[in-house]
């Protein structure tokens, strides 16, 4: 966990030095000989994006024996799980509902480029809360797997191909995320604590890399002690990646996001509230189509939306 001073020492995707390039092409040769990676032929193209495959390589300090261990356990999680076709066929109505329980895209990105969610905790309580505990845990898993797979197929792909200043304009491949601690019980974080590990991990243990910058706002005294619970779920390079900003994280915000993409209630000019939906800017609705993000999964490629296909 840093000091808010350093906020934005994670403010964009780590740029490919020649270093990363080389562990890059070892990495698909080992891969492809473990069949796990095929290579673009002719109009086919290849079977994972060298973004992707940096995820998992930067994840492991780029050493691409402990990066295709992570990475064959996540293609075997995702095969097991049957991911492809679980986030082509969830239903439009739950998956809109399920967006209420976790962070949330506010439409907007900081100033390189990556996009901003934000996580307002005190909305789990009452109502919200015992909904979020009569789900059983196999379908709140699969609800956390449908909205993991709305970030990478959507919200980073639409998000790099939008004009951005992170990674010399290549591709964004994680996120910005606001935490919001504000008017939480020590009681409530105790009882979402299986909520929140759950997801955390899952992050972790599958999808490499994309918490960028991790801003903790309005942390309560006890925030030490909700610390000590939740930072075993994450690798130390994303420990670094958390900042408690306390109750007047403004200042510091700004050094990260400009203030028109900064929701109001943190110090900026957006207007958006935690159960909003995305409030697009005029670049992202031209991209889209639209005023508004599509309902359900949609997937963003070739730069149009569209649903995802059925494997």
């Amino acid at each position: 966990m840093a000091d808010s001073p350093t906020l934005s020492a994670h403010s964009g995707p780590s740029y490919v030095t020649k270093e990363q390039a080389a562990a890059l092409q070892t990495f698909k040769k080992t891969l492809q000989a473990a069949k796990l990676y095929t290579p673009a032929t002719g109009d086919a193209p290849a079977s994972h994006d060298d973004t992707t495959l940096l995820r998992f390589l930067r994840a492991r300090k780029l050493d691409p024996v402990k990066a295709q261990a992570q990475f064959s356990a996540t293609e075997e999680w995702r095969r097991k799980n049957d991911v492809v076709n679980l986030y082509a066929t969830f239903p439009t109505d739950e998956f809109e509902h399920a967006k209420q329980f976790y962070p949330r895209w506010t439409g907007r990105r900081d100033k390189q480029g990556v996009p901003v969610y934000v996580y307002r905790l005190a909305s789990l309580t009452g109502d919200m809360a015992k909904e979020l505990n009569n789900t059983p845990i196999e379908r709140r898993y699969q609800r956390i797997v449908a909205l993991w797979e709305f970030m990478s197929n959507f919200t980073l792909p639409l998000c790099s191909a939008l004009p951005h200043a992170g990674a010399l304009g290549g591709p964004i491949s994680s996120v910005t995320s606001i935490i919001d601690l504000g008017s939480v019980s020590l009681g409530t974080m105790w009882g979402l604590r299986h909520h929140l590990q759950q997801a955390s991990e899952l992050a972790t243990a599958h999808y490499p890399e994309t918490l960028n910058t991790i801003a903790v706002v309005n942390a309560p005294a006890f925030f030490g002690t909700v610390w000590g619970w939740i930072k075993a779920w994450f690798d130390p390079h994303t420990r670094d990646k958390v900042h408690v900003l306390g109750s007047s994280p403004r200042a510091e915000l700004l050094k990260l996001i400009d203030a028109e993409n900064l929701p109001r209630g943190y110090g900026g000019e957006l207007e958006f509230e935690y159960l909003d939906e995305p409030v697009l800017d005029e670049e992202a609705k031209r991209l889209v189509g639209d005023e508004r993000v599509p309902r359900g999964p949609v997937v963003f490629r070739g730069g149009a939306v569209s649903r995802p296909p059925a494997p």
